[in-house]
């Protein structure tokens, strides 16, 4: 029984230094990749500061990666982390999205963060959580800023 232990124990190691060649692509895409969104929307330098801080790692083409992002396996699961998030909302291409989609995205980050599903509790074990004051001026900077598309869509409505 200890061999088998050990075995598997050797066997575990080797495949954990292997996995350390196998690299998952970046997500390196530079800051001005939100440049659309952030002049669209017009954030406070308030709200661009939570975004940058808590939003735009997983859901822009930017992810700024800490050091335990070179290590797999972790490095494989926020690889996923980040694909799953820009699947969902990626700010980067905001410029294709139309109006209504532009309003829906909006109104999906007013609705996450107001049920405290944004940030996830992964992200926040390890970068901190988003205060109450944060979310209220996120919430209500979202709230703002769907205005415009709110027109754009009941303009084109008519």
């Amino acid at each position: 029984m200890k061999k088998i232990i050990k075995y598997f124990l050797i066997l575990a190691l080797v495949a954990l230094v292997v996995i350390q060649f196998i690299r998952p692509e970046k997500n390196l895409g530079g800051y001005e990749s939100v440049a659309f969104f952030e002049a669209e929307t017009k954030p406070s330098e308030e709200v661009r500061a939570i975004l940058k801080t808590n939003c735009y790692d997983c859901h822009s083409n930017h992810t700024v990666y800490p050091w335990y992002a070179e290590i797999a396996p972790v490095s494989f699961w926020l690889a996923d982390h980040v694909k799953d998030g820009k699947k969902h909302f990626n700010v980067s291409d905001w410029e294709s999205y139309s109006a209504k989609r532009k309003d829906h995205k909006l109104e999906e980050l007013f609705e996450e963060v107001e049920r405290g599903e944004m940030p996830l509790d992964s992200y926040t074990w390890i970068h901190g959580n988003i205060s109450e004051d944060e979310q209220k001026i996120l919430m209500q900077w979202a709230q703002l800023a769907r205005l415009q598309y709110k027109s754009q869509i009941e303009v084109s409505a008519n």
